[in-house]
């Protein structure tokens, strides 16, 4: 299935330069358009491009699985607001964070193939987040993400560390 994205955009202007963006940028507006698509409850989009085996894995509370609830339809889109106050694209992965006062706290990181199509999801609730890239030649690590350090002067949470 997928995204085709010639369908939004040409691949080649008329003098045959390039159009298409970085598999990064698609991957990030392919995010996007999944927050977008989740607020208003279009079904039809979330299903292009979200993978029907999705691999999820989740650390938080328990009755705070709120996105897996709402992709599930075991909730409305409406119970629970996804608002990403920040989304950084890191290879094939996209980092997402939002917050809803002291109380709320979430990173999402979402892992899409070559198609734009999200095949991983991860989220983490009430929980800080550091992401290190670890080199294929090397296998040295260093960070690339990590929470907003503003919410972390305001309350103690669980630290995690993820390494892509």
């Amino acid at each position: 299935m997928g995204i085709n994205h010639n369908e939004i955009m040409p691949e080649q202007d008329e003098e045959g330069i390039s159009l298409v963006p970085e598999p990064q940028t698609w991957n990030k507006k392919n995010v996007k358009m999944l927050y977008k698509a989740l607020a208003h409850g279009h079904t039809e989009t979330i299903a292009r491009l979200v993978a029907a085996d999705l691999e999820y894995w989740y650390h938080g509370p328990p009755p705070c699985q709120h996105m897996m609830k709402i992709l599930t339809g075991e909730s409305k889109h409406t119970e629970f607001k996804f608002k990403p106050r920040s989304i950084m694209t890191i290879g094939d992965h996209v980092i997402t964070e939002g917050w809803d006062g002291f109380k709320t706290y979430w990173v999402h990181v979402w892992t899409l193939n070559k198609e734009g199509v999200i095949i991983q999801f991860r989220e983490y609730f009430n929980t800080w987040l550091t992401v290190l890239l670890r080199t294929s030649e090397t296998r040295d690590e260093f960070p690339v993400w990590q929470s907003d350090p503003w919410e972390r002067l305001h309350r103690s949470l669980p630290d995690l560390v993820l390494a892509i």
